[in-house]
């Protein structure tokens, strides 16, 4: 494995574990960043012109405590505080940590998913924090999916990182309190990270499979963590579920395929087989949330093997129950779809009417009123909605299929009888 894609993944996906060690062994949160990114830039240059050593992983670590090491020796000249630094660490220790610590294989990445998630913390900084230090995404991907700008982004991601520091919080796993004081925040950055892999915000690709994968690994930490946690379940349950699709959804020019037309030969089983016990056996447990309904929807889809086939009035349903624990616009977006397949066009296009102002600018609205004007028989109006979402989208194949649409229409080919959630 020596070529710069290979390797590239390889680091991404060291990341999380090298810095968790890291910070484990050695404290001083934000310093440690600093230098895994100096060990993961020294790898980039050295392993493909020398080669990928047998232990990557335990290599970056050593890497990064070297540099961790100078980096704290200069900050002692710096700020004259020698007794300070000391008296937490020697650099004896800085050098070889304590043989009661991790081994260097642990993966001590869950740990650091709860430290990011910190009380102290704002919301926006623990997402923001999280999705840099264990996703790996860069400050500028941050920065568009909080819609700020990347300089905010970085000050905000600096900030965090200093509020860890002065916090004096241990790494260590959560206590039972902590847990569940921050769980709730921990899965939804997860989701997050999912979402962001498997429908990327901006941008020429349609997914981005390094973050998807990563939060599906995440989630499986946190699910033999919290094996009991009914949400927990759920949400490996529903990545699994969803990211099953991945291989059907673009074809082979880069084109987006929705799911009505999806070969479904293509989708992962075993995934499938995998999120479907999962939520099968969460789901009469209880309590019931968010996380497993959208499961559960997601199971809907993947259980019949012909698109024609769907339960819409099961998934519409599930829906209402989704919507009953909070009111999100993108759930009754998703709702009205299903409404509209099962209950007819033009009762899921009054729904979707009504959603409009909550959702200005989001090109799925106008994605879902065109697709439904269309199948009303309206179709210069849906022709020409379909443009307006094709200006909308944020990424190139999502602009490629509505205008594909618009074009479709123009000539005249007559539609399918589908509409894709």
């Amino acid at each position: 494995m020596n070529s710069r894609t290979e390797i590239e993944d390889l680091l991404r996906h060291a990341t999380p574990r090298v810095l968790g060690a890291v910070v484990r062994r050695y404290g001083h949160f934000d310093t440690a960043e600093d230098a895994v990114q100096e060990a993961l830039l020294a790898a980039a240059t050295q392993w493909p012109r020398e080669g990928v050593p047998a232990e990557p992983v335990s290599w970056l670590i050593a890497v990064a405590g070297r540099r961790l090491t100078d980096l704290l020796r200069r900050d002692q000249a710096r700020r004259r505080r020698e007794d300070v630094v000391a008296g937490r660490q020697s650099p004896r220790d800085l050098v070889a940590p304590p043989a009661d610590r991790a081994p260097a294989d642990a993966d001590d990445t869950l740990i650091l998913l709860f430290m990011c998630c910190h009380p102290a913390l704002s919301l926006p900084s623990q997402i923001a924090l999280t999705l840099r230090a264990v996703g790996g995404l860069s400050a500028g991907e941050i920065a568009r999916a909080f819609l700020v700008s990347e300089a905010t982004m970085t000050r905000r991601i600096s900030r965090a990182k200093t509020t860890i520091r002065d916090s004096g919080v241990r790494f260590a796993p959560p206590s039972a309190a902590e847990r569940d004081e921050r769980l709730g925040t921990v899965l939804h950055v997860l989701y997050l990270i999912f979402t962001e892999g498997y429908s990327a915000t901006t941008g020429s690709m349609l997914y981005r499979d390094e973050l998807s994968s990563e939060a599906i690994r995440l989630a499986r930490l946190a699910y033999r963590l919290l094996p009991d946690d009914g949400e927990v379940a759920g949400l490996l349950a529903l990545m699994l579920l969803t990211d099953a699709r991945r291989p059907a959804r673009i074809g082979a020019g880069g084109e987006l395929i929705p799911m009505a037309e999806q070969d479904r030969r293509l989708w992962r089983a075993d995934d499938i087989a995998e999120g479907i016990a999962l939520i099968t056996e969460t789901l009469p447990r209880g309590p019931v949330g968010a996380y497993q309904l959208q499961a559960a929807i997601a199971a809907v889809h993947d259980e019949v093997e012909d698109y024609a086939a769907t339960d819409w009035p099961q998934i519409a349903a599930l829906y209402e129950r989704l919507l009953a624990l909070g009111d999100n616009p993108v759930v009754a977006l998703n709702h009205a779809v299903a409404v509209a397949m099962s209950r007819g066009p033009r009762v899921g296009l009054e729904l979707v009417e009504d959603l409009a102002v909550r959702l200005p600018g989001d090109h799925r609205i106008d994605a879902v009123r065109a697709h439904l004007l269309e199948l009303l028989g309206e179709r210069e109006s849906a022709r020409e909605t379909y443009r307006k979402a094709a200006e909308q989208a944020k990424t190139l194949p999502q602009q490629r299929y509505l205008n594909g649409c618009a074009d479709r229409l123009a000539s005249r080919v007559t539609p399918a009888d589908h509409v894709d959630p």
